[in-house]
């Protein structure tokens, strides 16, 4: 455990930081890349419009039906171990990604390749909260969300660089490039292991039935406009009464439930979390296709266009974590950040065809500010609200509502969408059609986002339980 200040100390912790700060930096650098090639892609394997929706929407289901399951192997099996694992199955698929020469093996790596980004998901924060303790903890926290943001600020700019240049390929090229390098610096940066949950049994069948319900209930809400969505909806939604029976059952279960009965900060905070993510994360992919289809910009001013917002949210993140000092409660923070979105998704509504590039590059800010006060505070309320040998199903919990309310947001935007335009490819007879989903979207965003403010606020009690968090 890293908490002395000697030199040597300070030269362990700045490479722990190294390597996961570059293993943090990977899947949202490629994720914003990726928003400025999606036309590029579209029009090499001739997607339309929902089709494109899958694209990012695979690799999230993937991650998020990986991310509780691999979050408990690191806890019985190792968190470097499986870190580092998953860093090579990150790696391979993506570097493959680049060469695939259909949308039947596109996808198909994705998906492997979100495999590779839960195994390092589920135990990045883990490993964080096994070394750091408050109130650094919090502060290295808002470090590593500051990379996530700056990976954020610079991915649209480079994606549009490299996508100008280079093709859509480079872009999975250069993420597999940095995949490779983490590898090399694992051994030099992390030579402890954290098990917390030795020789205790992983739950096979609870993760099969998990894995399944989440992936119905995902995938048949975004199909909610034909009969096959509401089939596969009902279906998730009883794998999913099954799974909650079964674990209740067993000795050491996937999730552990009775923490979010007993724990009103840990199921407040990870609901706020879901809410958010399910009300923000589509808003990128949407707007990059109105700024290069309804709007006409290239990729590489697209991408400009999108830097000023996640510039603020590192700046934000940053001080954010300096404000602890000043023992402001993270949760405070977090709901804070979520009332500044609701007031930038409900900018978002009025945006049209002729809309005032600055007020658009304002209403990124006012969502950077937003973003950048919630992230980082939530999730280390949720860390911080439960004890040491829950840090891996706390970790994994976080990344997995992260998750599930990113796929829930790319559903939502690909529903719409959908009911809208059915398969047609986004042309400019159906701009229109477009731009009229764009505004649902923000429209249902915005409702999301006030129940989000509710859920966040809900557990600033006087009761609250488990720990005292600090960030």
């Amino acid at each position: 455990m890293i908490s002395k200040n000697t030199s040597s100390y300070k030269i362990d912790e700045l490479k722990i930081l190294l390597v996961l700060g570059l293993a943090t930096f990977i899947v949202p650098f490629m994720g914003s890349a990726l928003n400025l090639a999606l036309p590029e892609i579209s029009r090499t394997f001739s997607m339309s419009a929902v089709t494109l929706t899958w694209f990012n929407n695979i690799y999230i289901i993937s991650t998020a039906i990986f991310q509780m399951p691999a979050a408990r192997i690191s806890d019985i099996f190792g968190r470097r171990k499986i870190f580092a694992l998953g860093v090579v199955f990150l790696t391979v698929p993506t570097f493959l990604t680049g060469i695939a020469p259909n949308i039947e093996i596109l996808f198909s790596l994705r998906f492997l390749a979100g495999l590779g980004s839960a195994m390092t998901n589920s135990t990045i924060t883990a490993i964080i909260t096994s070394i750091f303790q408050p109130p650094k903890r919090g502060k290295i926290i808002a470090i590593i969300t500051a990379v996530v943001y700056a990976s954020l600020a610079i991915g649209p700019f480079f994606g549009g660089l490299l996508t100008h240049y280079l093709g859509w390929q480079s872009i999975f090229f250069s993420c597999s490039l940095i995949g490779v390098v983490i590898l090399i610096l694992i051994p030099f940066s992390l030579k402890e292991e954290w098990i917390e949950a030795k020789n205790t049994s992983f739950d096979i069948v609870g993760s099969v039935i998990y894995g399944v319900a989440l992936f119905a209930t995902i995938y048949g809400f975004t199909n909610l406009s034909n009969l096959s969505g509401i089939l596969w909806l009902a279906s998730g939604i009883i794998a999913f009464v099954i799974f909650i029976l079964y674990e209740r059952k067993i000795e050491n279960p996937l999730i552990y439930l009775k923490l979010f009965v007993t724990n009103r900060v840990f199921a407040f905070s990870s609901l706020a979390s879901l809410i958010n993510y399910a009300a923000t994360f589509a808003i990128i992919f949407m707007l990059s296709l109105y700024l290069q289809y309804i709007r006409g910009l290239d990729p590489k001013t697209a991408g400009l266009m999108l830097i000023p917002q996640a510039v603020v949210q590192t700046i934000v993140s940053i001080l954010v974590g300096q404000i602890s000092e000043k023992k402001i409660h993270p949760s405070n923070i977090a709901t804070f950040g979520m009332i500044v979105v609701v007031f930038g998704l409900f900018g978002l509504i009025f945006i049209s065809p002729d809309t005032s590039f600055y007020f658009i590059i304002f209403l990124f800010i006012l969502l950077g500010i937003g973003f950048g006060c919630f992230s980082a505070p939530n999730t280390n309320v949720i860390m911080s609200s439960v004890d040491k040998k829950y840090y891996g199903f706390a970790s994994g919990t976080a990344g997995t509502v992260r998750l599930v309310g990113q796929s829930l947001s790319m559903g939502i935007a690909g529903m719409v969408i959908s009911f809208q335009m059915g398969t047609n490819k986004l042309i400019p007879e159906y701009f229109p059609d477009f731009m009229y989903s764009m505004r649902i979207v923000f429209i249902i965003f915005l409702v999301l986002c006030i129940i989000g403010v509710f859920a966040s606020n809900a557990r600033n009690t006087k009761n609250e339980t488990k720990k005292e968090t600090s960030f």
